[in-house]
């Protein structure tokens, strides 16, 4: 019987001898030498890779450890980086008994310190567009061969259209003109999805930008280019869930890599209320439906919790800074994550770019609940979120209401805009949210009609009170759509982005009279913004509704800009007593939108919702 096992178990060695070993992919890459981090984690994937040791030999980089995971074709190989590793390539070296694969791993140099990354704040307007919809700048790239089925369809409001990555730089002279300082895109990264997944909120792949999009080295041409021309570029990001058909769950890793991971026998998904949050009342089970639950059935949310996660998601994010040089990131679901892990993330993030900017997705619609939300915030305390800029949902929320009443002094039209920044006291800083009055998500502000006058009225609210303001794709030339229809429809292609186009938006000549006055407001005021200091960093004073006109004032170093807005579907005489503490003896200003003089004694008429922004002579 000894010689039995004696000869079974020479049998046993002889077979992981030469068992089935493959690296397929380390995630991420590469890396960069010099973070403050000296962990770093690698993801191995391949065929057998979870039965092999790891040896590494280079100076300043030792074995921390290695964690076997659930699935045999994951291994996770935690490396130590002293402080003074120096850039370049070294052999990871794996080994199953006698068999050894050797792959090479490449550290990089940084291009820049972490405190040289800077990211938006409120002298930039932010221009949000969806790649697929906005211009295709390489029809090649539309019918991808070995992805999942889908099709190119430009009558298809949820299909692809084509639009890409080289359609934004073919265009950039467009966004230089008009006046942006920074474009977010939605995600770019691989959806390889059954029906194509235009939007980019579904995650294949983390390290790979979508080949229907273009190629990482262009993403980083694209960005470079845009540098060149004084714009940033803000990188849409998904924490909270990844698409169905990432190899993870092909594949899973470890069951605890997600949430709800029996999600085709026991589905769960989230109930989309975030207040259990805040709600000091709340039970275990509202709050776990919330946090834990998918977004719908082919986004799996995943687990934050597992440390393993975490610090794939934390370097993949840090990875793209430091590769791509994005400006900012526009986090997706932001409240959906566990709490825990996303304020770590975003303390980490703050300590290796101290000057950078994160905007999480908070869809709440109270002023006291998205504060809660910012970081340093005494309202969630002793909890920080570390998040320095929040969406504020309740502008949106208010501003389009307003836009279907007539202004009052109690509780309607503009006064509710009036209302909302009274709150501004709960905010750790007003200045670092970020307002809007629609996005991908949401209606079109003009629903659809093509009423230019509200439009521009709420638009100059939003460019010049005390936010970081966001624009979507299109309003300057009053694109419309409901998303009652579909989302599609608030997501349609821009006219002049495709070669077949019958108008071509992107030129004056191509525009109707009205895209064009429309597009020439938004021009003006966008580049009288730029570098405009007031507007950046300037105090506010705000005044009650008289005569259904809402006014406040920028001021700062001794200049001020003073805005005032007729609510009202008619015309209206006011006296401009009630604003002397502004205007004190100063006869005359200049409103930048007509470059009219207006007189400032005695009392100003303004024509139905009508819109003046002046600045105030010495």
């Amino acid at each position: 019987m000894k010689k039995f096992f004696f000869i079974l178990g020479s049998f046993l060695l002889s077979l992981s001898t030469y068992a089935a070993m493959n690296v397929n992919k380390i995630d991420p890459p590469f890396w960069y030498a010099g973070m403050k981090n000296p962990e770093l984690q690698l993801m191995i994937y391949g065929e057998g890779i979870g039965n092999a040791s790891v040896s590494v030999n280079y100076p300043g980089i030792s074995l921390s450890s290695t964690v076997k995971l659930e699935s045999n074709n994951y291994l996770l190989v935690y490396l130590h980086l002293d402080k003074d590793v120096k850039p370049g390539k070294f052999p990871l070296t794996f080994t199953i008994g006698k068999k050894k694969l050797v792959k090479e791993y490449e550290l990089k140099a940084r291009n820049k310190k972490g405190c040289e990354h800077k990211g938006f704040d409120a002298s930039d307007a932010l221009y949000l567009l969806m790649p697929d919809r906005f211009a295709n700048g390489n029809p090649e790239n539309d019918n991808i061969d070995g992805m999942s089925p889908y099709k190119v369809d430009r009558n298809g409001p949820n299909a692809r259209h084509g639009g890409d990555l080289a359609g934004i730089e073919q265009n950039l002279d467009y966004f230089e003109d008009l006046g942006v300082t920074a474009l977010w895109f939605t995600p770019v990264l691989e959806n390889n999805m059954e029906g194509g997944s235009y939007h980019g909120y579904a995650t294949t792949d983390y390290y790979k930008v979508d080949p229907r999009f273009g190629t990482n080295e262009e993403y980083r041409q694209l960005i470079a280019k845009s540098h060149d021309r004084g714009i940033k570029i803000v990188m849409d990001m998904i924490f909270n869930h990844c698409g169905v058909e990432h190899p993870w769950i092909k594949d899973m890793p470890s069951k605890d890599f997600f949430n709800n991971p029996d999600h085709e026998k026991n589905f769960v998904q989230t109930s989309f209320k975030l207040t259990p949050h805040v709600d000091p009342y709340a039970s275990k089970y509202d709050f776990d439906q919330m946090n834990d639950g998918w977004f719908v059935t082919v986004m799996p949310d995943l687990n934050q919790k597992n440390p393993h996660v975490y610090k794939y998601l934390v370097q993949n994010s840090f990875w793209w800074i430091e590769y791509a040089d994005i400006d900012g990131i526009r986090m997706d679901t932001y409240p959906y994550a566990d709490y825990d892990a996303m304020s770590n993330w975003m303390k980490e993030l703050n300590e290796e770019y101290p000057n950078y900017n994160t905007v999480g997705e908070t869809w709440v619609t109270e002023p006291a609940y998205t504060a809660w939300w910012q970081k340093d915030s005494k309202l969630s305390a002793p909890l920080n979120s570390n998040l320095k800029t929040v969406m504020d949902f309740s502008f949106f929320d208010k501003i389009n209401t307003a836009k279907n009443e007539q202004t009052e002094t109690w509780f309607k039209g503009l006064d509710r805009v009036y209302n909302n920044f009274v709150y501004d006291f709960l905010y750790p800083d007003p200045t670092s949210v970020l307002a809007f009055i629609e996005n991908h998500d949401t209606d079109r502000f003009l629903g659809e009609g093509d009423n230019l006058p509200m439009l521009k009225q709420a638009s100059t609210l939003l460019l010049t009170t005390r936010r970081i303001p966001q624009l979507y794709y299109g309003t300057e030339i009053m694109m419309n759509g409901v998303k009652s229809k579909s989302d599609g429809y608030v997501r349609k292609d821009f006219p002049g982005g495709w070669s077949d186009d019958k108008a071509n938006a992107l030129t004056a000549a191509g525009r109707t009279k009205l895209q064009n006055e429309c597009y020439n407001f938004y021009k003006t005021l966008l580049n009288w913004r730029k570098g405009n200091e007031v507007i950046a960093k300037g105090n506010m004073t705000q005044f009650m509704v008289q005569h259904g006109v809402y006014a406040y004032a920028r001021q700062y170093n001794g200049k001020t800009v003073f805005v005032m807005l007729n609510g009202t579907d008619e015309a209206t005489t006011l006296p401009l007593k009630y604003y002397k503490e502004i205007l004190k003896d100063h006869a005359q200003g200049k409103d930048i939108l007509t470059g009219r003089i207006i007189n400032l004694d005695g009392e100003l008429t303004m024509s139905p919702r009508e819109s003046l922004v002046i600045e105030i002579f010495p």
